[in-house]
């Protein structure tokens, strides 16, 4: 058997719940989330269109599975930067590393920027695919200020306005980052908050 073969029997071997989160995952990031639609995610996954439905109530419950997929697959690459960092700064700029990592992935059409925000823009107010990249959002922010907090314990007011202000410059880089297609804006990111850091 071919690698070819044995990778496409192995795709088939898996449930078609993460068949099709995968698939999903592939197409709404490459394409978007509005004009992909059930029979291409269907078609990719290599399953019947009942596999879907049996596995999500809807595309809406699939978009939300995909934005919580997307969370925890960037609080993976935190982690595993964590595991690596000495310290509170080092845990700041783990944070700007974990969004590097996530340029560096190989996308079928190229790095777009950060697929939540992408698939938020999307999205209706009111979605709660929306509270979901909010959530995540928020998430980093609050990583960003624990670390700060362990640099400056006596000094919550700082922390806060610090923790706004590199979350801040961590969006805007990955914004350009998104437009330019690689992670250069993002490694310039981390390499001002670093400054910033080295200035408390």
């Amino acid at each position: 058997m071919s690698q070819v073969d044995a990778a496409s029997a192995d795709g088939r071997r898996r449930p078609a719940r993460a068949r099709l989160l995968a698939a999903a995952a592939r197409r709404f990031y490459a394409d978007g989330v509005a004009a992909t639609g059930i029979d291409t995610i269907t078609a990719e996954a290599g399953v019947a269109k009942m596999s879907l439905y049996n596995n999500f109530a809807s595309k809406a419950d699939l978009v939300r599975a995909y934005l919580d997929a997307r969370h925890e697959e960037w609080l993976g690459l935190y982690r595993a930067r964590l595991e690596k960092a000495e310290g509170p700064r080092e845990g700041v700029l783990a944070v700007f590393g974990a969004y590097a990592d996530h340029a560096a992935f190989a996308y079928e059409h190229g790095f777009r920027g950060c697929g939540l925000l992408n698939a938020a823009a999307e999205l209706p107010s009111g979605h709660e695919g929306r509270s979901v990249v909010r959530a995540h959002k928020e998430e980093v922010e609050q990583l960003i200020a624990g670390h700060l907090t362990e640099l400056l314990p006596d000094r919550p007011g700082e922390v806060r306005a610090m923790a706004e202000h590199l979350a801040f410059l961590l969006e805007g880089a990955v914004a350009r980052a998104g437009l330019e297609g690689d992670g250069d804006r993002l490694r310039h990111a981390r390499t001002l908050a670093a400054g910033l850091l080295d200035r408390l």
